[in-house]
């Protein structure tokens, strides 16, 4: 075993805890550090099979939910189709260094929107399905990760704990689904990718577990908040490499990327816990999904 494979099993650990206490995160925690010693082309097709799995656990478990959000997340999934295969030609064409900075680039907003706290309820959910899964598709299949968008979506639109998850669940199985069958097809499926597979599995069916036993002593917002702001100064040291090695900013002035973000991220999280959220709790059978489960 290499001390990629270690680093791979620690890091992929790690965010199945996240995963398990917020519903999302697994890939969001596990690309931005992976990418560091493996390329998209390697880690992509290795985590795909595994979030099938995972995202079908979790749909399994709230399926009762599943009839009351259907509707709502059904031109989400179509949108997906689309969006899947632009996203898996882009990962066969684009230059391995410039895919890695516009993945991180891509992430940092929506990372930072959740730290922030943002809310903006949609009203007209229907008009914005499509577009939204066609976005969501190329995002996800250029980079596993959709957590963030779907996060910064669901929360906003008044789901309960339980709809929260079922439709998460819904819609990153379809995405990790059309985005393997795509894969497949495109033969991104190397052995190198496969080989991984056996050290991430193993981290997520000991991690999921972990994760979903701390959110229950743990006020999640909290959880939540900690969890986004360790991924914002992820992704942007992720930034950072990759500017020096592009050779975009020399030197050491690279890191001043990383240095703004920090800073960004810092006054965040002193706004947060100098005005906690009145009533906050922990997460509950009755936890609306801003108390419970924002968060791939």
């Amino acid at each position: 075993m290499s001390h990629n494979d270690i680093y791979l099993i620690c890091i992929t650990l790690f965010a199945a805890i996240i995963n398990g206490g917020l519903g999302y995160g697994f890939s969001s925690i596990t690309v931005p550090l992976a990418l560091l010693f493996l390329s998209n082309r390697v880690l992509n097709p290795a985590l795909v099979p595994v979030e099938v799995v995972l995202n079908a656990y979790v749909l399994f478990v709230n399926r009762g939910a599943v009839a009351s959000i259907w509707k709502r997340v059904s031109l989400i999934v179509v949108g997906l189709i689309p969006g899947v295969i632009v996203g898996t030609f882009i990962v066969t064409r684009v230059s391995q260094p410039w895919l890695k900075l516009w993945t991180y680039f891509v992430l940092l907003p929506m990372i930072l929107a959740q730290a922030a706290g943002y809310r903006r309820p949609l009203r007209s959910e229907r008009s914005i399905g499509l577009p939204f899964g066609a976005g969501l598709g190329v995002l996800y299949s250029v980079t596993t990760v959709s957590g963030p968008p779907l996060a910064l979506l669901l929360n906003n639109q008044g789901l309960a704990k339980r709809e929260f998850r079922a439709a998460l669940g819904v819609i990153r199985l379809a995405e990790s689904t059309f985005t393997a069958i795509a894969y497949f097809h495109a033969g991104l499926f190397t052995t190198t990718s496969v080989h991984l597979i056996p050290h991430i599995l193993p981290s997520v069916l000991i991690g999921v577990p972990i994760g979903a036993q701390i959110i229950r002593r743990m006020p999640a917002e909290t959880f939540r908040r900690l969890c986004m702001s360790f991924d914002s100064w992820v992704v942007a040291f992720g930034v950072s490499t990759v500017l020096r090695d592009l050779k975009i900013v020399e030197g050491p002035k690279a890191f001043l990327f990383l240095a703004g973000v920090v800073l960004i991220d810092a006054w965040l999280l002193y706004r947060f816990f100098s005005k906690p959220a009145p009533g906050a709790a922990t997460v509950s059978a009755s936890s609306t999904p801003a108390e419970s489960v924002e968060r791939s």
